[in-house]
This record gives C-alpha cells, structure tokens and sequence, in this order.
C-alpha cells in the first residue's frame, strides 16, 4: 500500500525547502504526498525577502478538508510561523492516531527567522504529540534556551532536556558540529542511537532539515520502526546531498538532490 503523507509546511518559490521540498522527499521515497500550507514566502538559495503568513482558520480548513475524504498515514509538520498556527495545527490534528514528525523550522539556512521568538514557547507546549522532533542544533538551543552544543555530551544532555520538555522521542541533528562528520541521536525513553555520517564539501544544503523529516515520516508511514525511519531518512538525505553537484540551481546554498535514484543514470 502506498502511504498518503500530509505535510503541514511554508512555501519555498525556489523549490529547495518547505512544501516543495517535502512533496519531492515524499515522492521519492514511496509516498503519496499531500500540503497544507502555512505561509508563503518570498525566497531563493541566498535569503527569504519575504513572508505571509496564511490565516490560522484556512490552515485548519485545509486539514480539515483532508481528514475529512483522505487516510492519512503520517503527517510531517514544518514552517508554522507563529502561535496562532501553532495551536490551530494541534487542534486540527486533535485524535489523529498516525505517526506525526515535528521539525521546529526556526531560522532558515539564511540565518532569517521563521518563527517568531514569541512563539517559542507556544511550540514547547506542542512537542508531546510528535512522535518525534528533529531539531537542528541551533533549534534544540532555542527551544531550550541555552548555548547550541558543540559536542556529542552536550548533544544527549539537550537532546534528554528535550525529552524532559515533553517530547516523546529527538532525532537531533548534528550539521552544525565541527568536525569531519555529521552525527545524528535519536533520543527516546527505549535509549540512544548514535546514526554517524561524513560531512560533505558543499554549499548544497538548502532544505536538508525538511527533506530529512518529510521522509521520516514517508518511511513510518510504510510502517517502518522510529529507528529504522530514522535511519533510512538519514541514509536518503546523504545520497541527496552527495549528488546535489548535478544540480545548478542558484547562486547560494543550492538544494539537494531529491531524485538522484531517479536520474542517476539518465543525464543527456
């Protein structure tokens, strides 16, 4: 059975990040991909000049209109912007028994701001009905308040912080630590899971975090266990990564290479 993947996310004009990412993670992955949108924005791969936020009640209209015709296999939630969204996301999804992955989009690869610091605290209220969160480490210390790590020890010390926030299982990932590779916990009350992986020389990185999480939740949607989604999303997202040098697409950080299965082999 093919999986029906809600994404709840922004906009990204330029492909890279956001609904446009998820849908092409979704689809590669196996998974009918489905987008309730949150915001529109105005970007490319060297900034955001621009953000609308779409009205909370037609958020909710939309996933409404979902629930109400489509299953819903598992649902990744992205860009929500502000508290309004944020709440009327979790009332929208109230009673829904799909795996739900939360990625706390907060500053884009720019350095913008896409939640605003308001809200912060509305989005700890909500990480309880995830089944898990995949914060970067800039995210992690913003929900918590506190320096980003720079370590794998201060990696589990705020990846168990989260938990004691109310998150049910952290997929915290490790891009921002300095070094060679790129390691990734998933934290969870069964215990931690180190998924290493090696740092690639390349400014192609526009929408990892929404590509990463958007197949998590495709591959729990297959019905995979939370660290075997982990670890193939992981898997996907490298390969994304490695092969983005096919792709020319703008002058800034570039987007990964969400189809390299699919064109791998078939350049002119």
């Amino acid at each position: 059975m093919i999986p029906n993947i809600l994404s709840i996310a922004g906009s990204d004009p330029s492909g890279g990040a956001g609904v446009q990412a998820d849908i092409k993670a979704i689809s590669a992955n196996g998974g009918y991909a489905m987008a309730a949108i949150t915001a529109l924005t105005a970007q490319n791969t060297q900034g955001v000049f621009g953000v609308e936020m779409i009205p909370p009640d037609f958020v909710a209209a939309q996933i409404t209109a979902i629930r109400a015709d489509i299953r819903v296999d598992a649902v990744k939630i992205g860009m929500l912007g502000g508290e309004a969204i944020i709440r009327t996301v979790a009332d929208a999804l109230s009673g829904l028994t799909a795996p739900i992955v939360l990625d706390p989009v907060m500053v884009a690869k720019s350095g913008d701001r896409l939640l605003q610091a308001s809200a912060v605290a509305a989005l700890r209220a909500v990480l309880a009905m995830a089944t898990v969160i995949t914060p970067n480490l800039p995210e992690a210390a913003d929900l918590l308040g506190v320096p980003e790590a720079l370590s794998r020890a201060e990696m589990q010390a705020q990846a168990h912080a989260l938990l004691a926030l109310g998150a049910q299982a952290v997929m915290l990932k490790g891009g921002h630590l300095p070094g060679d590779d790129c390691p990734d916990l998933l934290a969870s009350a069964a215990g931690e899971i180190w998924l290493p992986g090696p740092r690639h020389a390349t400014r192609k990185t526009h929408g990892t975090g929404c590509t990463l999480s958007s197949a998590m939740a495709t591959f729990l949607g297959h019905g995979l266990s939370l660290p075997e989604a982990a670890t193939c999303a992981k898997a996907y997202v490298a390969r994304a990564i490695a092969t983005a040098d096919a792709l020319t697409v703008g002058m800034g950080h570039g987007p990964t290479h969400h189809f390299h299965d699919l064109f791998e082999g078939n350049s002119p």
